[in-house]
Protein backbone atom coordinates (compact mmCIF):
# COMPACT_ATOMS: atom_id res chain seq x y z
CA UNK A 1 0.00 0.00 0.00
CA UNK A 2 1.31 3.46 -0.85
CA UNK A 3 2.36 5.77 1.98
CA UNK A 4 0.07 8.59 0.84
CA UNK A 5 -2.92 6.27 1.11
CA UNK A 6 -2.00 5.26 4.65
CA UNK A 7 -1.71 8.93 5.63
CA UNK A 8 -5.08 9.59 4.00
CA UNK A 9 -6.69 6.73 5.95
CA UNK A 10 -5.12 8.05 9.17
CA UNK A 11 -6.46 11.54 8.41
CA UNK A 12 -9.96 10.14 7.86
CA UNK A 13 -9.84 8.08 11.06
CA UNK A 14 -8.68 11.10 13.07
CA UNK A 15 -11.43 13.27 11.56
CA UNK A 16 -14.09 10.70 12.51
CA UNK A 17 -12.64 10.43 16.03
CA UNK A 18 -12.77 14.24 16.30
CA UNK A 19 -16.49 14.21 15.52
CA UNK A 20 -17.08 11.98 18.54
CA UNK A 21 -14.73 13.73 20.99
CA UNK A 22 -14.89 17.43 20.01
CA UNK A 23 -11.47 18.13 21.53
CA UNK A 24 -10.01 19.94 18.50
CA UNK A 25 -6.74 18.02 18.99
CA UNK A 26 -7.71 15.03 16.85
CA UNK A 27 -8.97 17.31 14.09
CA UNK A 28 -5.66 19.14 14.06
CA UNK A 29 -3.77 15.84 13.88
CA UNK A 30 -6.07 14.77 11.05
CA UNK A 31 -5.27 17.95 9.13
CA UNK A 32 -1.54 17.32 9.65
CA UNK A 33 -1.98 13.76 8.34
CA UNK A 34 -3.85 15.10 5.32
CA UNK A 35 -1.05 17.54 4.45
CA UNK A 36 1.46 14.74 4.99
CA UNK A 37 -0.54 12.56 2.57
CA UNK A 38 -0.09 15.28 -0.03
CA UNK A 39 3.65 15.40 0.66
CA UNK A 40 3.85 11.61 0.37
CA UNK A 41 1.97 11.73 -2.94
CA UNK A 42 4.63 14.13 -4.23
CA UNK A 43 7.29 11.49 -3.48
CA UNK A 44 8.75 12.68 -0.17
CA UNK A 45 10.68 9.83 1.54
CA UNK A 46 9.12 8.23 4.64
CA UNK A 47 11.46 9.76 7.26
CA UNK A 48 10.70 13.24 5.90
CA UNK A 49 6.97 12.43 5.91
CA UNK A 50 7.18 11.72 9.64
CA UNK A 51 9.10 14.98 10.10
CA UNK A 52 6.43 16.93 8.18
CA UNK A 53 3.66 15.33 10.24
CA UNK A 54 5.46 15.94 13.53
CA UNK A 55 6.25 19.58 12.77
CA UNK A 56 2.74 20.36 11.50
CA UNK A 57 1.09 18.60 14.42
CA UNK A 58 3.29 20.29 17.03
CA UNK A 59 2.97 23.77 15.57
CA UNK A 60 -0.77 23.43 15.04
CA UNK A 61 -1.42 22.02 18.51
CA UNK A 62 0.66 24.77 20.07
CA UNK A 63 -0.91 27.70 18.19
CA UNK A 64 -4.33 26.63 16.89
CA UNK A 65 -5.70 24.43 19.69
CA UNK A 66 -5.73 27.17 22.39
CA UNK A 67 -7.72 29.44 20.05
CA UNK A 68 -10.16 26.63 19.20
CA UNK A 69 -10.51 25.68 22.88
CA UNK A 70 -11.38 29.29 23.80
CA UNK A 71 -14.16 29.29 21.23
CA UNK A 72 -15.50 25.93 22.41
CA UNK A 73 -15.58 27.03 26.05
CA UNK A 74 -17.14 30.41 25.31
CA UNK A 75 -20.21 30.94 27.53
CA UNK A 76 -23.57 31.50 25.93
CA UNK A 77 -24.07 35.25 25.46
CA UNK A 78 -27.85 35.29 25.86
CA UNK A 79 -30.23 33.14 27.84
CA UNK A 80 -33.41 32.08 26.08
CA UNK A 81 -36.70 30.44 27.03
CA UNK A 82 -37.13 29.41 30.64
CA UNK A 83 -33.40 29.91 31.32
CA UNK A 84 -33.99 33.66 30.96
CA UNK A 85 -36.47 33.55 33.86
CA UNK A 86 -33.92 32.32 36.40
CA UNK A 87 -32.86 35.22 38.60
CA UNK A 88 -35.92 37.34 37.82
CA UNK A 89 -38.47 38.44 40.39
CA UNK A 90 -42.01 37.13 40.66
CA UNK A 91 -45.21 38.13 42.43
CA UNK A 92 -46.94 35.48 44.56
CA UNK A 93 -50.56 35.04 43.42
CA UNK A 94 -51.53 32.23 45.79
CA UNK A 95 -49.64 30.90 48.80
CA UNK A 96 -46.43 29.09 47.88
CA UNK A 97 -45.18 26.17 49.96
CA UNK A 98 -42.81 23.30 49.35
CA UNK A 99 -45.72 21.46 47.71
CA UNK A 100 -47.08 24.14 45.40
CA UNK A 101 -48.56 27.56 44.74
CA UNK A 102 -48.86 30.16 41.96
CA UNK A 103 -46.64 33.10 40.97
CA UNK A 104 -46.73 35.72 38.23
CA UNK A 105 -43.48 36.07 36.30
CA UNK A 106 -43.41 38.86 33.74
CA UNK A 107 -47.17 38.78 33.17
CA UNK A 108 -47.46 34.99 33.00
CA UNK A 109 -48.83 32.84 35.78
CA UNK A 110 -46.69 29.85 36.75
CA UNK A 111 -47.03 26.99 39.18
CA UNK A 112 -44.43 27.36 41.89
CA UNK A 113 -42.96 25.73 44.92
CA UNK A 114 -40.71 27.09 47.64
CA UNK A 115 -36.96 26.53 47.41
CA UNK A 116 -37.00 25.37 51.02
CA UNK A 117 -39.77 22.90 51.92
CA UNK A 118 -40.33 24.58 55.31
CA UNK A 119 -41.13 28.00 53.80
CA UNK A 120 -44.65 29.36 53.46
CA UNK A 121 -44.76 32.45 51.24
CA UNK A 122 -47.98 34.49 51.51
CA UNK A 123 -49.85 36.02 48.53
CA UNK A 124 -48.59 39.45 47.53
CA UNK A 125 -44.97 38.73 48.43
CA UNK A 126 -42.12 39.27 45.98
CA UNK A 127 -39.89 36.27 45.35
CA UNK A 128 -36.81 35.46 43.29
CA UNK A 129 -36.90 32.65 40.75
CA UNK A 130 -34.09 30.28 41.70
CA UNK A 131 -34.68 27.69 38.96
CA UNK A 132 -37.29 26.36 36.58
CA UNK A 133 -38.07 22.68 37.07
CA UNK A 134 -40.27 21.55 34.18
CA UNK A 135 -43.25 23.91 34.29
CA UNK A 136 -42.72 24.84 37.94
CA UNK A 137 -40.79 27.85 39.19
CA UNK A 138 -38.73 27.21 42.29
CA UNK A 139 -38.80 30.45 44.26
CA UNK A 140 -37.27 32.03 47.37
CA UNK A 141 -38.68 35.07 49.19
CA UNK A 142 -36.93 38.42 48.92
CA UNK A 143 -35.75 39.84 52.22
Amino acid sequence: MDHWLMWLIAAGALAVAEIFTLTAALGILGAAALVTAGAAALGLPLPLQFLVFTLLAAISLYFVRPVAARHLLKPQAERFGVDALVGSSAYVVSEVTGLGGRVRIGGEEWTARAYDDTLVIPPGATVDVMEINGATAVVYPRE
